[in-house]
């Protein structure tokens, strides 16, 4: 069987189109055509419905699918291991990092992970958290570092740092001459949220939603940057709750305000996620020791 073949099936199938794949591939449809078609011979059976013309992948496509991705990802790990073993193989590390983790955290460490590691090439993609779990199952990227939880049997989740969301407030705002206040009063303010799908905000409504006081809370403002959104509360539009890590230099400069909460803690993971495998990427246990340690 040829690798080639199963690599442009699978191609084909997320592309949804013969022409998009050739036009990825840089060969003619009809060499994509005739892969598939050496593809269905070998398997006795048409993997894609050509009727009306749409291309829809018939059942017996859709079963041979995620045997054709764990061969091909077997096969390539196979050659890196080899690579790796016989001194011809360039180290990459493709990591995938929530908003928070991604703008914050990770180029500094990402920094001294490189000085540690000049021969390894990393890339760094930065989405919210489901988006880069996705990314992660689809071996876009080999290693995932989110804020959010994860709930899925299918990854290897483990904790790399911990983390606090504070209650920040713009510098002259009445609460300025005050340590400490109780949840309640939160109600009487304007909270800007980040949003909807952001770990962040799940981890402080729930937190709100235990002690009563969510659905009292005027929701003033969503915005989808953290930068953004230190800016809003900045301007006085509102008060906001957000990492430490991303608001240590505005409280640091003056800019914002931390105001603790009376009896009230709200502490989060940070997680490292990754797929099972038998063989990982020379770059991806590396960077793995450097986070543990």
């Amino acid at each position: 069987m040829n690798i080639e073949n199963l690599k442009m099936f699978c191609l084909v199938v997320d592309e949804g189109s013969i022409s998009q794949a050739a036009r990825l591939s840089f060969v003619s449809q009809p060499a994509v055509t005739r892969q598939i078609r050496q593809l269905e011979n070998v398997y006795g059976t048409l993997l894609f419905d050509r009727t009306e013309g749409k291309l829809i992948v018939t059942e017996t496509g859709k079963m041979l699918y995620p045997f054709a991705k764990a061969i091909i990802t077997d096969f390539n790990r196979s050659k890196e291991v080899i690579q790796q073993a016989i001194g011809e193989y360039n180290s990459t590390l493709r990591v995938g990092a929530s908003l928070t983790i991604g703008e914050f955290l990770l180029p500094s460490l990402l920094g001294r992970f490189k000085k540690l590691t000049p021969d390894i090439k990393v890339s760094l993609t930065i989405k919210n958290t489901p988006s880069v779990l996705e990314d992660l199952t689809n071996d876009v990227i080999d290693i995932a570092l989110v804020e959010g939880l994860v709930d899925d049997e299918d990854f290897i989740v483990e904790k790399f740092a911990d983390d606090e969301l504070i209650l920040v407030f713009p510098a002259d705002h009445p609460w300025r001459e005050r340590s400490e206040i109780n949840i309640e009063e939160l109600a009487n303010e304007r909270m800007i949220w980040r949003e909807s799908l952001s770990g962040t905000r799940l981890i402080v409504e729930s937190t709100l939603r235990e002690h009563g006081i969510l659905d009292k809370i005027e929701s003033y403002m969503e915005i989808s940057s953290t930068q953004a959104i230190k800016s809003a509360v900045e301007a006085g539009l509102g008060i906001s709750i957000l990492p430490r890590l991303t608001v240590a230099r505005e409280l640091e400069q003056g800019f914002l305000k931390e105001m603790k909460i009376t009896d009230i803690h709200i502490n989060r993971s940070l997680w490292l996620v990754k797929k099972p495998q038998r063989f990982h990427r020379n770059g991806v246990s590396r960077f793995v020791e450097f986070i543990q340690k």
